[in-house]
């Protein structure tokens, strides 16, 4: 009786496995400039805490993620790495079938540091590469203290090195081998364009915050003219930020996206996650939850009309939820341009 029991257990087991190894499968890929392939959805950190982010990441494997995005500010890719450890070790995933994604952060960007900030993320992760590095914001900080540092008054202090520097060093971590692919997030298209001019590398990647309420149509528009893919992040709208308030818009309980959702039997974040899917965008959204990471991945079996598109598109009103506008006195503030 206890070996068919086993051997019931070792036969579902396997089902299961086979189920998510499928649904990794169905999750298209858009093919990078240096020909490697990024899953087109994939796991956010940001906010997910520590204590909680190893189950996160370890589930979101299991039940098909194969791209991790982390990045050294949010604190937690130690617990990423021995998640990514874990399956790796159990056979779930070799580290071949997973896209890490890391961030250089706005303390290390003085060229002598970036060595320092590579070095600390591939350490954290237990990697001896990641898949894709990008220069998380263009603005610096004052380097050698802590991640955010303020004056006395609670005022963010800042670094003057131009991020062109940076991007220099950031080329020489692709000639080491430590990152196969580098990029920007939250850089606007003239700071893009800058880099397009002035570097050795062609940027691999643009990661922006992208939801209905900030649709990010003209930046898009203009990186796919440049062949430089897009990455949502807080696809959702990231209800849970920090800085939010009560009074904010929130997408999922929006009655118009609700009503697009109960037409398709989907949820509200299904359907958000389609729109953007449906526009050629790489999506990462952020949950700790099984159930929605479940949810928010099974979003390759249905399609939305023409008109859903666009109704969704008109929801747009620069509803950016990551302003960052207590340091928009910096000189490489992105926000300041159109796109």
């Amino acid at each position: 009786m206890q070996k068919e029991v086993k051997s019931l257990l070792g036969k579902t087991f396997f089902i299961f496995q086979r189920f998510f190894v499928t649904m990794a499968a169905k999750v298209p890929t858009v093919k990078l400039n240096n020909g490697a392939e990024i899953p087109a959805f994939g796991l956010g950190t940001w906010k997910s805490k520590p204590g909680e982010v190893r189950a996160a990441v370890e589930n979101a494997i299991d039940v098909g993620y194969r791209m991790i995005d982390c990045a050294l500010a949010y604190q937690n890719e130690n617990e990423v790495g021995q998640a990514i450890a874990t399956k790796i070790k159990e056979g779930v995933v070799k580290r071949e079938d997973l896209f890490v994604t890391g961030k250089l952060w706005n303390t290390f960007h003085r060229p002598d540091l970036v060595p320092i900030g590579i070095k600390k993320t591939l350490t954290d992760l237990g990697l001896d590469y990641v898949d894709l590095y990008l220069i998380h914001w263009p603005m610096g900080y004052k380097e050698d203290g802590e991640l955010f540092p303020k004056d006395a008054d609670g005022k963010f202090m800042y670094s003057d090195v131009d991020y062109l520097d940076t991007w220099k060093e950031m080329e020489a971590a692709v000639r080491a081998g430590q990152t196969k692919a580098i990029g920007f997030s939250n850089f606007n298209s003239d700071q893009v364009e800058r880099v397009l001019q002035k570097g050795t590398i062609k940027p691999a990647m643009l990661q922006v915050e992208c939801h209905p309420y900030l649709n990010q149509s003209k930046l898009i528009e203009w990186c796919q003219g440049k062949d430089i893919p897009v990455t949502a992040y807080s696809p959702l709208g990231s209800p849970d930020r920090p800085w939010a308030k009560p009074t904010d818009p929130n997408l999922l309980t929006d009655p118009k996206l609700e009503a697009i959702a109960k037409k398709y039997g989907k949820s509200t974040a299904q359907i958000i996650l389609r729109w953007n899917a449906q526009r050629g965008l790489i999506i990462i959204p952020k949950t700790v939850s099984k159930a929605r990471l479940e949810e928010n991945i099974s979003i390759f079996d249905f399609k939305l009309t023409h008109e859903d598109m666009e109704l969704i598109n008109s929801f747009d009103c620069n509803g950016r939820g990551c302003h960052l506008d207590w340091v928009k006195d910096h000189k490489y503030w992105p926000f300041n341009t159109p796109f």
